[in-house]
């Protein structure tokens, strides 16, 4: 039997931009892939926050989901997430709850804790640098007030964003935000497509500690995770080294734009285990690799959705990509 046939499968955009490539042309490739996936069935359609990084373009996120569930007619949109706090939970509400009314059950509302950013860009975006993560739980309770229904003496309120119920998801990468979901008998999805290392500790204690809720009588997990298809091994290895190498930036401190693909890096052993690290999860190969891939992960994690992040240079290899998997997902 198949798991990957039974199981939903969503987009992770993160906007890149590539080298010799401009904003506008990441805006409209991420147009052209939100309508693949559309037409391919994918479920969800998520972009991520991110500030003052040279090779991502959604930092203004609210915005962006706009744009792209304006042009198109039923996936779900979403933030993958949005850094609850950099921003003020009323705001998020009146985003949210805008983009819902225009939208109405198309929108996800994925919440992260990191700042998504440095110390720096941190300042500029008003937030304290040093503080801590402590608060996350109160500025989720005071988002969820201003999006349910208006309570008896509630003296502020989200217009738009009051009632609209927009549905709520945790994020993260370690145990906290899995924790707090369970509590909260919220959705939960694990960042897996960058930091894999605690993923199965942080499914158990979600689905351990679960406890139902208005919005969900079970626990609901969902993992993001880098994949990347193409019609053999060797050509998905090379389009690999784009993600490769943005990693490798990242451990030396350079970061840049999307680097197009090479036939070898120049790196250490040091500096290769540590990309490898990023991208111990990632499912990378022609597409019977793919498929063993992906039904193995699902049989390791029993997850019930799959968020799936194709990081490559070309935006035609790039849809090439999804529409491989889409081809598995449906045989």
């Amino acid at each position: 039997m198949s798991r990957l046939a039974d199981t939903p499968l969503s987009v992770l955009d993160l906007a890149p931009i590539r080298e010799g490539g401009t904003i506008a042309d990441t805006f409209r490739e991420s147009v052209d892939l939100a309508r693949c996936a559309e037409r391919l069935g994918f479920t969800r359609y998520w972009l991520a926050e991110h500030h003052g990084i040279e090779g991502i373009a959604s930092a203004a996120t609210a915005v962006l989901i706009g744009h792209v569930a304006g042009a198109t007619e039923r996936i779900r949109v979403g933030s993958g997430g949005i850094m609850l706090p950099n921003h003020p939970p009323l705001v998020v509400a009146e985003q949210f709850g805008t983009l819902e009314t225009l939208y109405p059950g198309r929108i996800d509302l994925g919440l992260g804790r990191a700042p998504g950013s440095d110390g720096a860009t941190m300042a500029a975006l008003r937030r304290d640098p040093h503080a801590g993560v402590d608060d996350f739980p109160r500025r989720l309770a005071e988002l969820k007030g201003y999006l349910d229904d208006e309570q008896p003496g509630q003296r502020v309120r989200a217009v738009p964003g009051q009632g609209t119920r927009v549905p709520l998801w945790l994020l993260g990468s370690s145990d906290f935000s899995a924790r707090l979901a369970a509590r909260e008998g919220l959705p939960f999805a694990f960042a897996a497509q960058f930091a894999p290392a605690r993923l199965l500790e942080a499914l158990r204690l979600y689905r351990d500690n679960f406890r139902p809720s208005a919005v969900l009588d079970r626990p609901h997990a969902m993992v993001g995770l880098p994949v990347i298809a193409a019609d053999s091994d060797l050509q998905a290895e090379y389009l690999a080294s784009t993600a490769r190498r943005k990693f490798l930036g990242l451990i030396r401190g350079t970061r840049t734009r999307a680097l197009p693909p090479v036939d070898e890096l120049d790196w250490s052993p040091m500096e290769q285990a540590q990309v490898e690290q990023f991208l111990g999860a990632a499912v990378i190969g022609g597409p019977e690799t793919v498929h063993e891939g992906l039904e193995r992960f699902l049989a390791e994690t029993g997850a019930d959705e799959l968020m799936l992040n194709t990081d490559v240079y070309a935006a035609e290899d790039r849809l090439r990509s999804y529409e491989i998997v889409a081809r598995l997902w449906r045989s």
